[in-house]
């Protein structure tokens, strides 16, 4: 299954490349929204959910460190707002730690938490549990 939309947010531009080149090759969705902090992503996502528009992603890869606003600050806000949409929200970070992973498991919008790098396998996986 095909999604309409897929939304990076990190500011490593190696791991954006990789993830996006993936979902490109394996066909995953038609195009992307790439931010490179939870801030501005949260900023184009906010208007979007709160209107109810159709351009909300099917699936959020959210790194945890990132300036400005990091993955947990930006979780906190996403999910106070109202939405009939259900988000996914994949956390992919470089972070093993298992307080970050308990965290994770508390906000209703994380789907799963994946320990870069992302590999082909991984995405496949991802997108199995996302249909």
């Amino acid at each position: 299954m095909k999604i309409d939309l897929a939304c990076i947010i990190d500011d490593d531009p190696i791991f954006v490349y990789g993830a996006k080149r993936i979902m490109e090759l394996n066909h995953f969705c038609e195009s992307f929204l790439i931010f490179n902090n939870g801030k501005d992503a949260f900023d184009y996502l906010e208007p979007v959910l709160k209107s109810g528009g159709t351009k909300i992603p099917e699936i959020i890869l959210l790194d945890l460190n990132m300036p400005i606003m990091d993955g947990w600050q930006f979780l906190e806000h996403i999910v106070q707002i109202p939405t009939e949409k259900k988000l996914t929200i994949y956390i992919v970070t470089s972070s093993i730690d298992p307080h970050d992973i308990n965290k994770a498991k508390e906000f209703e919008g994380v789907s799963n938490y994946v320990v870069k790098p992302i590999t082909f396998p991984k995405l496949q996986q991802l997108i199995e549990q996302h249909q």
